[in-house]
């Protein structure tokens, strides 16, 4: 005869197994994000002092292998007859050079710089074109390299530290190592790489910026 005594401990053994379970999808499964394509959808008409506002369109997907990608945007601007074309991708890798070569037709090498409060992006020209691209992160300033990239996903605190957080729903309770990767190009025209770069930086600081704060929005 079973007795209530063994019922409680059949019942404590189903509880935790169930706890178990589910603490078990948290830590080893892929945690979801947030629907990156309603937060693009609400980023119709980034404001960029100086430029105004063109176009917004959805990128086409023709990349076969684009596992990585996760949502695509592009922004045309355009300023005193000078065309701004911005494409925004949120990938899961960070490595800004190989995601050049995958969705772009640039084959030149891009100079690094570092600016405070910024982090890290690339410069370069291709084809009469100057460009700049960098990857906006969840976790520090923007970053160019892989190297970059992975040090800014290094926990700065312990897991136990995010615990209360994810349980009160206001973070994942993973890293999630993803990128917004802009992509900023103007035409050389007359001008020189040097003045070209100047143009393209002061776009950029303030795009980076109201991206990064989005990103960081509760």
């Amino acid at each position: 005869m079973i007795t209530w005594k063994k019922i409680r401990i059949l019942l404590l053994i189903i509880g935790c197994s169930n706890v178990l379970l589910v603490l078990g999808q948290v830590l080893f499964l892929p945690s979801k994000s947030k629907n990156i394509d309603n937060f693009f959808i609400a980023s119709e008409a980034p404001p960029l002092p100086q430029w105004q506002l063109q176009s917004t369109k959805d990128l086409p997907h023709d990349i076969h292998d684009d596992s990585e990608l996760l949502a695509q945007k592009n922004y045309q601007y355009i300023h005193k007859d000078l065309p701004l074309d911005i494409e925004m991708r949120y990938v899961t890798i960070g490595d800004v050079n190989q995601l050049i070569k995958k969705y772009t037709k640039i084959s030149s090498s891009a100079i690094v710089r570092y600016r405070e409060g910024i982090g890290y992006y690339g410069l370069g020209v291709e084809k009469q074109k100057a460009y700049l691209s960098a990857c906006i992160n969840l976790h520090g300033n923007s970053t160019f390299t892989n190297t970059q990239f992975n040090q800014n996903q290094q926990p700065k605190e312990q897991p136990w530290q995010r615990l209360l957080p994810w349980l009160l729903g206001r973070e994942e309770f993973r890293e999630n190592k993803r990128c917004l990767w802009a992509h900023l190009s103007i035409p050389l025209k007359n001008s020189s790489p040097k003045v070209t770069y100047q143009v393209l930086e002061s776009a950029w600081f303030t795009w980076y910026k109201y991206w990064h704060d989005r990103l960081h929005k509760p």
